[in-house]
């Protein structure tokens, strides 16, 4: 009858030696160095020997628990200080870093495992949590101000106010426009008709100066169209206005407006 053996797959030779230590129950402070040492060879010569990679690195630490198998059986060695060194020391440190990162990795995949379970909330920050502001501390704010140092603060700043005033410009006074008196325009944009006979109404508007001019200039045209002095004429709506003067041409009539009822 043929044997058989089913062997479970490590990641590497610590790995094997953590599960020979659990195991036999023993202590991994305490390694029985013989007995592991031969679990673990017996488990080596069963090996696939198809990939030399991983075979080599389980060769590696069977011949590193050898060596600290043979050195066991020596006389202790004694380090500077006259403490006996244990060769299975740098085992032992090796087989718990790699043991603590190992149960590292179980929980993180634990994590992942359990995370497809999970809806996370995007974080919100309420609007008054969002608009607090810490009161200031006065204390701390005026902390070493004295009266001399505020009163030099106060000269610095009239100083460059007083630096910011042209000395020239500053003895000017204000600049006013002279009011656009109704009066004037009518008498003006009369003389314009009786000039030009026909003419655009966006013509005469865009020789104005501002928007004020440009109020009165039509209030006077309004008024002159009440006495009969010109005519407007607009073919399509929103088109521009074509105005005319009535006056027979040559013919300066002097016209009497009440002002004040044309407002």
């Amino acid at each position: 009858m043929e044997l058989s053996y089913k062997l479970e797959k490590f990641e590497g030779p610590l790995d094997l030696l953590l599960h020979l230590i659990e195991k036999n129950k023993v202590n991994i402070y305490d390694i029985p160095i013989a007995e592991i040492t031969d679990q673990y060879m017996e488990y080596v010569r069963q090996m696939d020997e198809e990939n030399l990679d991983v075979v080599s690195e389980f060769l590696v630490m069977a011949a590193t628990l050898l060596d600290i198998k043979a050195r066991m059986l020596l006389p202790k060695e004694v380090n500077e200080e006259g403490e006996e060194e244990d060769p299975r020391a740098e085992l032992v440190m090796r087989l718990l870093e790699y043991k603590k990162y190992r149960l590292m990795s179980e929980e993180l995949k634990d994590m992942e495992s359990g995370a497809d379970r999970v809806f996370y909330k995007d974080p919100t920050i309420p609007p008054e949590v969002k608009e607090y502001a810490e009161p200031v501390d006065l204390d701390k704010l005026l902390d070493g101000v004295t009266l001399t140092k505020l009163q030099k603060i106060f000269e610095s700043v009239m100083k460059r106010q007083q630096d910011k005033i042209d000395p020239v410009r500053s003895t000017f006074g204000t600049i006013k426009k002279d009011p656009v008196s109704l009066e004037d325009k009518i008498t003006s944009v009369l003389g314009y008709a009786r000039k030009h006979r026909k003419f655009s109404f966006r013509q005469m508007l865009e020789k104005q100066n501002d928007k004020t001019e440009v109020v009165v200039t039509f209030l006077a045209l309004l008024e002159l169209m009440k006495v009969g002095k010109i005519h407007l004429i607009q073919e399509h709506l929103f088109d521009d206005m074509c105005i005319e003067s009535l006056e027979p041409e040559g013919e300066e009539e002097d016209i009497a407006i009440d002002v004040t009822t044309a407002q």
